[in-house]
């Protein structure tokens, strides 16, 4: 009998209705109940099982309509499918789920790259990359937020970068980076990699070269690899990228000139020259990615390298991630004005789109002087930090470390003294609760740098306290 083939729970969470269509399905599927088996009546079922008729019905109905049964008024259910061609079929598909997927070039070497970094966690002292998002002014951008969302009732449809943000950015990036642009030149994108990756889209063609810094940000490399340009790395001295004499210039230069991804290095005037002399519009373009240009502590800030461009040869590339808080995913980036109108076609054809009700709460929070109030203040705690981080591992760590001390910015680097070897130092660094970065990883081609990629200011004094005695132990 067809009920001593089914076993309904009723303490379990699942409904009898779902055990039982469940069961019967199985029994089909396995060929236990085969093709032309005619079942019981819905109340035969139900007397057999001690379940309501609705019960027995509801089940019928469903694998009637997934094409099990064929039932109709006043006739049994009849199993209308095979259920040895249905166990062949699984068969297949499983051994085609089992098969490796065939992936793009760009999609299968994603695993073979420690960008983004693969501990994923809640940050720990003494994580690069990050600012204090604790210090940040969440009432104050709560306000913000709350005006933007009340207006968006009776706001009318906009356009994808809204005036009063992109207004404001232009004022701000004009006194405070020396940025030369109008505000149509600005485009408001989810975050800087978006604006990397609308950049490798709109210019770059399969083939092209491209050259980054080495060691560099490896979100440049791979916004530009999945374009299919040629990557090369341009390695650094002091004063910051340098070129290879007799290489042919590019098709694009990346490079991060005020604070250079990872060493922190300002790029000397004659070498910004240099650069900005090889770039021709239309044929070489540089993309200045200025990700945390807000945070200067020893001298007055050096203008941006677009400043400098009277040809519009330059992409300018910011993020709000590093000043704000991560989680308002907004970054921007200034055009060319010959290519303005193409880019902002480009951006909503890949769909590269910030909420609009976040950018005018953002207009809101910079108009009203709230942000330059923040990074004031933030200015001034980086400081400290930087300098706490800085006297402890000379401190503590001397014979082991050399500290190259940034003029800005929220990270530094500490080079390991005797050749040791920065891939392993992090592991066991990791593995006691300190998270920092091998310099080595961020290379392009062989390393020849090594030491540690560490974050002073997203934590406070106690924290790198703690962290330094970790670090000792370690060594």
């Amino acid at each position: 009998m067809i009920s001593a083939l089914l076993d309904l729970k009723r303490a379990d969470e699942e409904g009898l209705v779902a055990q039982l269509t469940s069961q019967l399905r199985s029994l089909i599927a396995t060929g236990r109940l085969g093709k032309g088996r005619t079942l019981p009546s819905s109340r035969r079922l139900a007397n057999d099982l001690g379940v309501s008729r609705n019960t027995v019905t509801y089940a019928f109905e469903q694998l009637a309509a997934e094409g099990y049964l064929e039932a109709s008024h006043g006739r049994r259910p009849m199993v209308t499918v095979d259920g040895e061609r249905i166990e062949k079929t699984d068969a297949v598909a499983a051994r085609v789920r089992a098969s490796k997927p065939r992936l793009s070039p760009w999609a299968s070497s994603l695993t073979q790259t420690d960008w983004p970094m693969s501990y994923q966690a809640q940050p720990r002292p003494l994580r690069p990359g990050h600012g204090d998002f604790r210090e940040f002014p969440n009432e104050v951008w709560a306000r913000c937020l709350r005006r933007s969302a009340v207006r968006a009732a009776k706001r009318e449809l906009g356009p994808v970068n809204r005036t009063r943000l992109r207004e404001a950015l232009a004022h701000y990036l004009a006194t405070s980076r020396g940025v030369r642009a109008k505000a149509d030149q600005i485009l408001i994108l989810p975050s800087a990699q978006a604006a990397l990756t609308l950049i490798a889209a709109a210019v770059i063609t399969p083939g092209d070269d491209v050259w980054v810094e080495d060691p560099g940000y490896p979100g440049a490399t791979a916004a530009f690899r999945a374009s299919g340009a040629r990557v090369f790395g341009m390695r650094l001295d002091e004063q910051g990228m340098q070129r290879i004499p007799g290489l042919a210039a590019p098709k694009l230069i990346f490079m991060t000139p005020s604070h250079q991804h990872p060493t922190c290095r300002l790029m000397s005037l004659p070498r910004r020259t240099e650069f900005l002399g090889l770039s021709r519009p239309g044929k070489t373009w540089i993309v200045e990615d200025d990700y945390d240009g807000e945070f200067h502590y020893d001298s007055r800030p050096v203008p941006a390298l677009q400043g400098l461009d009277a040809h519009g040869r330059v992409f300018y590339v910011g993020t709000f991630s590093k000043a704000m808080t991560s989680d308002i995913r907004l970054g921007y980036l200034v055009v060319p004005p010959a290519l303005v109108n193409t880019l902002e076609i480009a951006q909503r054809h890949i769909g590269l789109i910030a909420a609009s009700h976040i950018q005018e709460a953002l207009a809101e929070f910079v108009a009203d002087g709230h942000f330059l109030a923040h990074l004031r203040r933030m200015r001034r705690l980086y400081h400290v930090r930087r300098d706490h981080l800085v006297e402890g591992l000379e401190r503590h760590l001397g014979e082991v470390l050399s500290v190259e001390v940034p003029p800005g910015g929220i990270q530094l680097v500490a080079r390991l003294k005797r050749g040791r070897a920065d891939q392993a130092a992090v592991k066991r660094l990791v593995a006691a609760g300190v998270e920092t970065r091998a310099l080595s990883s961020l290379a392009l081609d062989r390393p020849c740098d090594h030491g540690l990629l560490l974050g002073f200011a997203a934590w406070r004094e106690s924290e790198i306290t703690a962290a330094l005695r970790t670090m000792v132990s370690c060594f």
